[in-house]
């Protein structure tokens, strides 16, 4: 694992859910974070998290992002 993927890890196992979400909504196309074995781990942390959620809290997390900027 390189020094950048060591940080971008960090980064994913100290993000909330609803970090991780909004990062995941709107990031751009070819972002670093979703690339190989660092978008596997994202993948996997996020659906974990998300796991421990209601699906209530899910919703009202997706809602206070919105999509593209765009809130509910």
């Amino acid at each position: 694992m390189t020094d950048e993927e060591k940080l971008l890890a960090r980064w994913i196992d100290n993000a909330t859910y609803k970090q991780l979400l909004e990062r995941w909504r709107n990031a751009p196309s070819g972002d670093r974070m979703f690339v190989g074995s660092v978008g596997d781990y994202y993948g996997y942390i996020m659906a974990e998290q998300k796991r421990l959620l209601t699906e209530s809290e899910q919703v009202k997390i997706s809602k206070e992002i919105g999509w593209n900027g765009h809130k509910s």
